[in-house]
């Protein structure tokens, strides 16, 4: 009798122990981890080591407050709770502002770059003075906006609008103005109509510029919400006057993190908008990404 070979069933190099498969797996997605977060937070580590370098070496120990070491920013910012509280709270009053901004923002830039897409006398009207209001320097508007609707949470969402507002126009048009002109002449022998031609093709089509727009804006609009704190104070106090107050007495650990957050609030909602993106349109679209 012959004797024949048994082919084994699990592959000793792709497998791991006791033939689980996908446990070889792990040390690839470590280095794909590794290469994702490594260098930002070697870059970190650069940014506290400079830091901790310019405090106690570029500064006399009577002029340290100017740039507190970053522990003390840790213990004094956020280690105290009467300060992180008052942070958090200020924090609250200018989420709402930024995220009501913002979606009054999104609404109307695509609102109008789909006007703009579809009638070229709507984009030689309205376009330049999109441009304009974009060339405008905000704080120059600040006051007539605080005469017009008084200081308090509205006055601050227009100043969030105004700069949150043109890069959701500029990306959406830009979306819809691309489309492949194959795929348009074969909705034109489909005859569709120009409905169904926005709905199905530009749309679509346009998500991802779309989605470039809104993650820009999402940290515009951060930057609206504090710009508009610091100008308009009535209601609940928002970071940026929280800011403005802590330079005033010269608190600088807590005015860093105050800092901070306000940044890790505009990071949350860039990545909040990345993820977004990769849902909506990952499944057929993926950007080709640099080594």
């Amino acid at each position: 009798m012959t004797e024949t070979a048994l082919t084994p069933l699990t592959d000793p190099a792709t497998d791991g122990p006791r033939g689980r498969p996908g446990a070889g797996g792990h040390p690839g997605r470590l280095r794909r981890t590794a290469r994702v977060t490594g260098p930002p937070l070697a870059v970190l580590g650069a940014v506290v080591g400079v830091w901790y370098a310019v405090t106690y070496l570029g500064l006399a120990p009577r002029r340290r407050f100017l740039l507190p070491p970053p522990h003390e920013v840790v213990t004094d910012g956020f280690g105290d709770w009467t300060t992180f509280h008052e942070t958090l709270r200020a924090l609250g009053a200018t989420a709402k502002v930024a995220l009501v901004g913002l979606a009054i923002a999104a609404a109307l830039g695509m609102i109008f770059a789909v006007l703009m897409s579809q009638a070229a006398w709507v984009e030689r009207s309205f376009y330049p003075w999109a441009v304009v209001l974009q060339t405008i320097p905000i704080l120059a508007i600040v006051p007539l906006i605080g005469f017009w609707l008084g200081y308090g949470f509205w006055s601050r969402t227009v100043v969030c609008v105004l700069v949150a507002l043109f890069p959701i126009i500029i990306n959406t048009l830009f979306g819809l103005q691309s489309t492949d002109a194959g795929q348009h002449d074969l909705f034109t022998l489909r005859q569709a109509g120009r409905w169904a031609r926005l709905v199905h093709l530009e749309i679509p089509a346009a998500l991802p510029a779309m989605f470039t727009g809104l993650r820009t804006s999402a940290g515009l609009s951060v930057i609206g919400a504090i710009v508009g704190d610091f100008f308009f104070r009535q209601g609940q106090q928002g970071l940026g006057s929280l800011i403005d107050d802590y330079t005033q007495r010269l608190q600088s650990a807590p005015l860093f993190a105050a800092i901070i957050v306000s940044s890790l609030f505009g990071l949350a909602l860039f990545w909040l908008f990345g993820l977004a993106a990769r849902l909506a349109v990952g499944a057929w679209y993926t950007p080709r990404r640099r080594s």
